[in-house]
């Protein structure tokens, strides 16, 4: 049975190589006038690792790449950092995924309830692990979502009100997924595998999201919320890790300057 790592590694690989434009690389077009996309030798040639080894690569065979080689590929495909780190963690060079947390543990909730602004925590699978008065204002049915379906992700791509609730849902959802699979949706993990495999049943957006492999990391930013009442709340958000317990996150909306 292929593993599912070496499986979802190749697959990525071949997406990030199939999207690189080769005129920015100095590059001629490729067969049939292509713009897009390097051949496998082509990799192989920047890469300084062999054409067969590559191509073992993306398809997925039992092989056991070194950090170095994987590096190097990296390069010729001109990953980003969060790509990189993506890489790396599904052939085996980064920590195992932390244990699974329904809920935030009291002294991290007595933070968030301090905080006069909105405030979540998020388990390492994107569970929404706790939350303050001030995000029940943004999102008031969080405490009544059961707790199978309280998931970050899945709010975002399935809840109507998170639809609405977003100033910019289009680019904020895909945003998350990004974030998500680089922080966790290695989808090789059983719970995440589940997550994944239900969204993609469940959204046409998640499905498209899903097949582009997009990854990115978390970046503070303005966040714009439409209320049911009318009301429109702008916030900056940014995440936080307790040194504590560095497998939960924080993540918290500060009022901007003027607004």
């Amino acid at each position: 049975m292929a593993d599912p790592r070496r499986t979802e590694l190749g697959a990525f690989l071949r997406s990030r190589r199939e999207r690189l434009d080769r005129a920015a690389l100095g590059l001629p077009p490729g067969s049939r006038g292509r713009t897009t996309g390097l051949r496998r030798e082509e990799v192989s040639v920047e890469s300084g690792v062999s054409m067969t080894w590559y191509t073992w690569l993306e398809q997925g065979r039992d092989i056991h790449p070194s950090r170095q080689v994987l590096l190097a590929v990296a390069d010729a495909l001109r990953l980003t950092d969060a790509e990189r780190r993506y890489a790396l963690g599904l052939a085996g060079y980064a920590p195992p995924r932390p244990a699974r947390v329904d809920e935030a543990p009291a002294h991290l909730q007595r933070l968030m309830d301090a905080l006069p602004h909105p405030a979540y925590a998020l388990a390492p699978d994107w569970g929404m692990a706790g939350w303050n008065t001030a995000y029940e204002r943004l999102y008031p049915r969080i405490a009544a979502v059961a707790r199978g379906e309280r998931n970050l992700l899945w709010l975002v791509f399935t809840d109507p009100y998170v639809r609405t609730l977003l100033d910019d849902w289009d680019v904020t959802s895909r945003r998350f997924l990004a974030e998500f699979r680089a922080e966790v949706g290695r989808a090789t993990e059983p719970q995440a595998a589940q997550l994944v495999r239900a969204l993609i049943e469940a959204s046409p957006e998640f499905r498209a999201g899903w097949e582009s492999y997009d990854i990115g990391g978390f970046e503070s930013r303005e966040r714009v919320f439409h209320l049911p009442d009318g009301t429109v709340e702008t916030f900056e958000h940014h995440q936080l890790r307790p040194s504590d317990r560095p497998d939960l996150q924080v993540v918290l909306y500060t009022p901007l300057p003027g607004r």
